[in-house]
């Protein structure tokens, strides 16, 4: 079973934002703390329902996330000489 099972969206919990499941930690949150430059440790001292397989869940999701994300590219713009 993927890690992303341990996600869910559901709009009675956080307005439906991807959570960990059975908590209101959301997804955003995690990688938000991590780009800060908390640890692993540092979240799981942090939020005590916290588990590691959550934290690479949520990493694994905004991967998954992100490798489905379709990039609409306008047209190009002339540049006007300076």
């Amino acid at each position: 079973m993927p890690r992303t099972h341990r996600i869910e969206m559901n709009p009675k919990v956080m307005l439906g934002k991807p959570v960990i499941r059975g908590t209101r930690i959301p997804v955003e949150l995690i990688l938000r703390k991590l780009s800060e430059g908390a640890s692993e440790a540092d979240l799981l001292d942090a939020y005590p329902r916290l588990k590691r397989a959550d934290i690479q869940a949520a990493l694994s999701f905004a991967a998954d996330t992100l490798a489905h994300e379709e990039t609409i590219m306008g047209p190009r713009r002339r540049r006007t000489g300076t």
